[in-house]
Formats: structure tokens, C-alpha cells, sequence
């Protein structure tokens, strides 16, 4: 999909030992240079707004308006939704 703003926001819930982790892919499924899975800071927690990161920054304003897949990596989570905001 296409997206606009620089910010990934969740609305989550992990239990203690739980997690949530995001990758952003291109369009054939490989991660993005600063997106991949080992560079996404472990969210956890119970919040209706977290932004993710990324090591390195992770600027998302250069892939606004290209076409990517995320990849949501959950461990004892629930996502219940996210959202792209600037």
C-alpha cells in the first residue's frame, strides 16, 4: 500500500514477556535498508498510541507515497490497529 506521514503509530497490548515488532518491506517482500526486523525497537505494553522506531532514525518521510508491505512480528500481542501520521 501507499501511505502518507512520517510516524508509525500502534494501538496494542503485550503481555510482561510480549512484544511487537515491525518490518517494512518493498513490494517482493525484502526489508527496507533501516526497516528490517532487527532494527525495530520492541514495543510493548498496553497503549492505544506508540510510535515504532527504528535503529538509525528510521526516517520514514522518504517512503512516503511508495508502495510497501509491513510485516507485523507478534509475541503473546494483540494489534489492534495502526496508523501513519505526521
Amino acid at each position: 500500500f501507499f501511505f502518507r506521514g512520517n510516524k508509525l503509530s500502534l494501538n496494542f497490548s503485550t503481555s510482561a514477556a510480549g512484544s511487537i515488532l515491525v518490518e517494512i518491506q518493498d513490494t517482493s517482500g525484502n526489508p527496507l535498508p533501516g526497516f528490517a526486523q532487527n532494527d525495530c525497537a520492541p514495543v510493548f505494553g498496553d497503549n492505544i498510541d506508540r510510535t515504532v522506531t527504528w535503529e538509525g532514525g528510521g526516517d520514514m518521510q522518504a517512503l512516503e507515497g511508495k508502495a510497501v508491505q509491513l510485516r507485523f512480528i507478534l509475541k503473546d500481542a494483540d494489534l489492534y490497529s495502526f496508523r501513519f501520521q505526521k
